[in-house]
């Protein structure tokens, strides 16, 4: 079993002889995150101020952006934090993707994955997550857009770097007027003097790139920001509207060649032999290659053509003269055998116990009333709009790269390799996402893509999946089974909860593949959502038995949340049922000490009425009401659901009520935008798809196959953001989790049935 020893020492690394230079290590401050390895790369009149601002003679203030753009709106967000310290002018800021340096290295992330819990304050967990944080700074690959950690990631070092510019800027103004730096202030890009003096950061910028680095720096309280906190419009709106904005897919060096791909169809596989004649023959074909299987992905064959569609013909005439492929361990793998192993798990397994509290057999043993049950989901895709797609040029003198990542180091890391140089020779430029939810934290795509670029003789290659390629090569989200048994004692009230889950280990997967890197001793992202809530149990067992299964697997948006947020949500409603008390009521009554989730609980219901009669649906269907609240990245969310059923047994969702509390509302824009995407993906999955395998080869190769909530099925969302000065949490993933439970706890109160597996189905 894993104790705080063996944790502390296992799993970061710490071992007997080098503990004391690693006591002295860590008593050392994190390093700096001001200024990068090198110079920021500069065009025209620019001056760099530190590694996250550049001003030029214009007066424009270009942020350096570190993170990737998958429609999140991190552009905004976090341009706008360095640009309310900095006091610019906001229609004269303006991002740029930042290159690829340790001071961009996400501090937080890997933090996230720490197995404790929020309520957990200890000297152990702080100086856990200390450690963790300084390695990460210096850790090659962590420089990573995931988790919902990119404002949280950045609310310190952006604002510290927009205040030390500022001061740079004031320190250039007070040099040239012979003033007193104190008399100086900054304000909408210009410094000013009491005198009447005023300049504007163009016609400082020069001078102020001379001034010495400010690295003390007072930051602006609450009441002094101008930007933080508005709904600022998105800085990369217009570029969208126009079309100027770039996507990975939108690559086009000069000479470009394209690449289509053909992947074994049973996962893990690989090409055994193919005819390829007939496509080589073919006008405007340049090479048909076998391509091995990367980074965990599948391998097949590709055709490098002058055009996409010549390559895709000349991939058909492959195809039609028959492929023999060597289908690997996967092929003795179908659904069956899924759910028996994860089944078997709960049966022969304890598990590893993530949290325990209390006697829970004891606490079972005397319940005046016990309930049981059993909650299932599938594995899912991640099926952005933009397929998986890369374009890279292998010259003499290194690669170049043009991509669609979050993890543009790694990326850079994994091109070296697959081409034997190192990594000072690859160049990455990151574009913008059309679509990530964790799929484009792999690099199998980019792998592939680099070893196909390299038979081009120096041409650039735009290597794109198809759609069903997309589909059937993913790494999906785990399936799951979660078991649950819990007591009531003679009033009702909770008195004893056990919950046990099995499913693959994503994180264990990706360290494997990606870094290299043994199976960490435990797995929190398997189980979060579960052990991790702020209900106040007085017994309970929490446990997740990990099962090796040669399908892979992966992070999906919100990632073990994604599930375990149903299970016990939904159950969390069965004990109301069945203690016969309202689930707002049952909640709360586990919520004593803790204030914010029973203020975000109240809040929604309030907001949604709840308790009131609902009206009926505009074809005179029955609705009725159902509540979910969860904890997930730092926020907390409760949401509820109003449900109908249509014709044939169709479960439609009228509105959606959902309340956030995620500390300082950067951008309630931006907010807003990520709780209605949450939830319409979320309700997707919860309502329509399940990633199906068969010998193993999945099933699903088209969005008619994996359906999304389409615009007509979609329901009213009516967002409510709670205020807070905290330091502002996770947004992106936290309006999914919810939505299944308060769905399928509404489709109970209104037909009596439980339904305990995704996706939500009637009898």
């Amino acid at each position: 079993m894993l104790t705080r020893r063996t944790f502390l020492i296992g799993g970061l690394g710490v071992a007997g002889a080098a503990g004391a230079l690693v006591v002295g290590w860590s008593a050392l401050p994190l390093r700096q995150r001001l200024v990068g390895s090198a110079p920021l790369p500069v065009q025209g009149a620019e001056v760099p101020l530190n590694g996250w601002v550049k001003v030029s003679s214009d007066n424009s203030v270009t942020v350096m952006m570190c993170k990737a753009e998958m429609g999140q709106g991190i552009y905004t967000g976090a341009a706008m934090l360095l640009a309310d310290e900095m006091d610019a002018d906001w229609t004269q800021v303006k991002v740029q993707q930042s290159p690829i340096d340790k001071i961009y290295n996400n501090l937080d992330n890997i933090v996230g994955d720490l197995p404790f819990r929020p309520d957990d304050h200890s000297v152990f967990e702080e100086l856990t997550v200390w450690m963790l944080r300084k390695a990460s700074r210096d850790f090659v690959g962590t420089m990573i857009t995931g988790g919902s950690t990119s404002i949280n990631d950045l609310w310190q070092p952006m604002r510290e770097a927009g205040a030390s510019a500022r001061m740079m800027l004031c320190g250039a103004a007070a040099e040239q007027w012979h003033v007193p730096v104190g008399e100086c202030r900054a304000e909408n890009s210009r410094v000013l003097h009491p005198s009447g003096r005023s300049a504007s950061f163009g016609e400082l910028a020069e001078l102020a790139g001379q001034q010495s680095l400010q690295t003390h720096v007072v930051l602006k309280t609450p009441a002094q920001f101008r930007l933080i906190g508005k709904p600022v419009k998105r800085i990369d709106g217009p570029s969208k509207l126009d079309g100027s904005a770039k996507f990975g897919i939108d690559a086009l060096p000069d000479g470009l060649l394209y690449a289509s791909v053909l992947m074994c169809p049973t996962l893990g596989g690989t090409l055994k032999d193919c005819d390829d004649s007939v496509a080589r023959a073919l006008p405007g074909v340049v090479k048909v290659l076998k391509v091995d299987a990367y980074n965990g992905g599948t391998g097949g064959v590709a055709v490098i053509a002058e055009n996409v569609f010549i390559a895709m013909y000349a991939l058909d005439a492959v195809a039609a003269l028959g492929i023999e492929w060597n289908h690997g361990a996967a092929a003795d793998v179908s659904d069956s055998d899924v759910v028996r192993s994860l089944t078997d798990a709960l049966e022969h397994s304890e598990g590893h116990a993530y949290y325990s509290r209390g006697d829970v057999d004891g606490a079972l043993g005397t319940a005046a009333r016990v309930v049981s049950a059993e909650y299932r989901a599938p594995y899912l895709a991640h099926a952005p709009l933009e397929p998986m797609n890369c374009t890279v040029q292998v010259t003499d003198d290194g690669a170049k790269v043009w991509v669609s990542t979050q993890v543009p180091a790694l990326a850079r890391k994994q091109v070296a390799k697959v081409l034997h140089m190192d990594t000072d020779k690859v160049e990455v430029q990151v574009l913008l996402l059309g679509g990530g939810f964790g799929r484009r934290l792999e690099v199998d795509y980019v792998s592939q893509a680099a070893a196909i670029a390299s038979e081009a003789d120096g041409r650039p290659v735009q290597t794109i999946w198809s759609r069903p390629q997309d589909m059937t090569h993913d790494f999906y989200r785990p399936a799951c089974v979660s078991r649950f048994r819990a007591g009531l004692n003679r009033a009702g009230e909770l008195v004893a909860w056990r919950n046990l889950s099995a499913s693959q280990s994503a994180v264990a997967a990706s360290l494997k593949r990606n870094y290299g890197i043994p199976d960490p001793l435990c797995d929190r992202t398997t189980v979060e959502g579960a052990f991790d809530q702020p209900y106040e149990w007085p017994n309970l067992r929490v446990a997740q038995t990990t099962v090796e299964l040669p399908v892979p697997v992966g992070f999906w948006r919100s990632v073990g949340h994604s599930h375990q947020a149903f299970f016990v949500e939904s159950f969390m409603d069965e004990l109301a049922a069945a203690a016969g008390k309202d689930p707002v009521e049952f909640r709360a009554g586990l919520l004593e000490h803790h204030p914010r989730h029973l203020a975000v609980l109240r809040r929604a219901a309030v907001l949604s009425n709840w308790g009131r009669p609902l009206a009926r649906a505009p074809d005179g269907a029955a609705c009725a009401r159902g509540i979910a609240l969860h904890e997930a990245f730092g926020s907390i969310v409760a949401q509820v659901a109003e449900v109908s059923i249509g014709a044939n047994k169709t479960v439609c969702v009228r509105r959606v009520v959902c309340v956030v509390d995620c500390g300082t509302p950067v951008n309630p824009n931006l907010i807003r935008q990520q709780v209605e995407g949450g939830i319409v993906f979320g309700l997707s999955a919860a309502l329509y798809e399940a990633i199906t395998i068969d010998h193993g080869q999945v099933q699903q190769q088209y969005y008619s196959d994996f359906p999304i909530v389409h615009m007509d099925d979609c329901p009213v969302i009516d967002t409510d953001i709670m205020s807070s000065e905290g330091e502002p949490q996770g947004v992106g993933e936290i309006a999914t989790p919810p939505i299944a439970a308060a769905v399928a706890n509404a489709i109970f109160a209104l037909t009596g049935q439980r339904l305990r597996t995704l996706p939500l189905q009637l009898a």
